[in-house]
């Protein structure tokens, strides 16, 4: 079993009272298959980047939850069938992390080696 993240923007037509039963619903999927649901964070309504499906709002709940990867398949089918649901976007946790590794840039300055040698010389211009 994987820990996932799961993103789920929901039509803004809908009353904010039935999200959380219509999410808890799909999140039926996870359970059934041994799954455990971590946290669910509904953020409300929001103004989307660019327009879905002539929305320019929608409601954003963000759920991290722990299952295998077949039941957060079924669970993603699911939401895209639904038509309450705008978009969806799911994330292994250990990817969601970012990972900076400094890069080593090497001095040409000091060294013979450098790319540049000597003034720049610019083409000659033609004249009229």
């Amino acid at each position: 079993m994987h820990k996932y993240e799961l993103m789920v923007i929901l039509d803004p037509t809908i009353e904010e009272k039935t999200v959380s039963p219509s999410l808890d619903k799909f999140l039926n999927v996870i359970r059934n298959a041994k799954g455990t649901i971590d946290n669910v964070d509904l953020w409300g309504r929001r103004r989307l980047a660019y327009e879905i499906a002539k929305h320019k709002e929608g409601i954003y709940a963000v759920v991290n939850m722990t299952c295998t990867s077949e039941a957060v398949l079924e669970l993603d089918r699911q939401l895209k069938i639904s038509e309450a649901v705008l978009r969806t976007k799911v994330l292994r946790a250990e990817e969601a992390i970012v990972k900076i590794v400094p890069v080593e840039v090497p001095d040409f300055s000091k060294s013979e080696d450098s790319p540049r040698k000597g003034p720049r010389k610019s083409a000659p211009r033609k004249s009229e």
